[in-house]
């Protein structure tokens, strides 16, 4: 009876202690950046300053650079207790000097989200963890994803890859 009991006690403990599930999905990945090449946006004429949509049905409306969730998008950043900073040990004093680098958080990835709900959460091998926050015009489907990266170097250095993603439950 005891031992009935204590495999009770782990069950509920391993249950409810916030273990959470996980599908695994091949998935064909691509970069992009908040430049104009990937966004679709040109800056205006006269007004240079300003950036403009130049396709879709919002053509000719202002670009605002924020994502469809109204975030702005960002890489993802490994903080200061993170396997990153095993992998590369040089980047323990940059972190330590800068604050804002204590601390990660997720990059934008941008889904269809009839399939993945705004705020699924995902980890991407080789991108890290991302959050859906976005949606693309060419989106279309479970097993498709954008990954926002900082430059536009780093996005096509990214490309299009199928790797095995992981989704989290919303």
């Amino acid at each position: 009876m005891r031992r009935l009991g204590a495999l009770l006690l782990f069950l509920f403990l391993l249950t409810g202690s916030g273990c959470s599930y996980y599908i695994e999905r091949r998935v064909e990945t691509t970069g992009y950046c908040d430049c104009g090449i990937c966004t679709e946006w040109e800056r205006g004429c006269p007004d240079f300053w300003n950036k403009y949509i130049t396709k879709g049905p919002y053509k000719g409306k202002p670009h605002s650079g924020r994502t469809a969730s109204g975030t702005r998008p960002r890489a993802p950043q490994p903080g200061l207790l993170s396997v990153d900073s095993l992998k590369r040990p040089y980047m323990i004093p940059v972190r330590l000097v800068f604050p804002w680098l204590w601390l990660a958080h997720d990059g934008t990835i941008a889904a269809d989200t009839r399939y993945y709900p705004m705020g699924t959460r995902m980890f991407v091998p080789g991108y890290g963890w991302g959050r859906v926050e976005d949606r693309g015009g060419a989106i279309k489907g479970p097993r498709r994803l954008d990954l926002f990266f900082s430059s536009h170097r780093k996005a096509r250095r990214w490309g299009r890859r199928q790797v095995e993603v992981r989704i989290y439950d919303p």
